[in-house]
């Protein structure tokens, strides 16, 4: 918060939306009828998993590792999931999320719902636990999905799948899911919801901040402000105050001013086509093998390799 709130213009980082309010707003939020992208990959995963499958070369008798970076409530992989059991492949399946209660509920939910499938559920930087996992000789599948690779620039896109390249093997899978450029219309309902879903997952920012790093933030003086442009392609939320103001956060001992109109800058959401993904990529250790979209051409998984 120190660094962000140094900045100009402000800006927190998107990670922080996910406390137990946030994981249970956003399940909310996807939810949504403005929301396609959720039920977009799920209609990937629900109708398309054997093209999935086929895509990650792998082989029945041969045991791997399927590798979720942020699986929060795991609806669309448990599609996945169950063909796989189905059709009998060896794998174990490790979750990662930096939320311990999404990790809680995503394993509660499995242990009902598929009762034979290998789950070790591991909560932290996604790094970090790749990192040990790396050492293991199984073909790792990894899983990055709901476009959460958008949350990043481009330039950091290329780093973290950079940095996700060394922490793999040579034929190693990622099944990259992205957004796509859509026209205003169908995109800036997406993180405005009618319901106001949305302001309220944006605005618990700053009620966490209050909470617990004891900051006196008037949640009514600041307003969810998104703002989406097809030439851009990047979706920017933002919390923007209404009035001239001064909050001070006690845990840091700092206080910040805002002025009227400032805005806070808390998410991007980055949408793709195969030109951009392809620029991204180049400069990586992956390469793309295929893509598969949903039936109104709103999202696609890519399958890229680890050369």
């Amino acid at each position: 918060v120190s660094e962000g709130f140094s900045k100009s213009p402000k800006s927190i980082s998107s990670k922080w939306f996910y406390d137990k309010i946030g994981d249970d707003l956003f399940v909310q939020i996807m939810q949504m009828p403005e929301y396609y992208l959720t039920r977009a990959e799920f209609e990937i995963f629900k109708h398309k998993s054997q093209e999935l499958i086929s895509s990650f070369g792998i082989q029945k008798d041969v045991p791997f590792e399927l590798i979720e970076l942020g699986a929060g409530d795991g609806t669309k992989t448990k599609e996945l999931l169950k063909s796989l059991l189905q059709e009998k492949y060896q794998f174990e399946y490790f979750p990662i999320d930096i939320s311990q209660n999404a990790l809680d509920g995503l394993v509660g939910s499995l242990k009902s719902e598929l009762p034979s499938l290998a789950v070790n559920a591991l909560q932290g930087d996604y790094f970090e636990v790749l990192t040990k996992l790396s050492q293991g000789k199984k073909q790792k599948i990894v899983l990055f999905l709901g476009s959460n690779i958008g949350n990043m620039m481009d330039d950091r896109s290329t780093l973290f799948l950079s940095k996700l390249g060394d922490s793999l093997n040579k034929n190693d899978k990622l099944l990259l899911g992205v957004d796509l450029i859509k026209p205003v219309e169908v995109v800036l309902p997406a993180y405005n919801d009618i319901q106001g879903i949305t302001r309220k997952f944006n605005l618990n920012l700053l009620t966490r901040m209050n909470n617990e790093l004891d900051a006196n933030f008037d949640t009514d003086s600041f307003i969810h402000a998104p703002e989406y442009t097809v030439e851009e392609g990047i979706a920017k939320s933002f919390l923007m105050s209404t009035k001239d103001q001064t909050v001070t956060i006690e845990a840091i001992n700092e206080t910040f001013q805002f002025s009227k109109g400032e805005k806070i800058h808390t998410e991007i959401s980055r949408k793709y086509n195969d030109s951009i993904l392809s620029q991204i990529t180049e400069k990586t250790k992956f390469t793309i093998t295929s893509c598969i979209k949903d039936s109104q051409n709103l999202f696609a998984d890519y399958i890229l390799e680890r050369k």
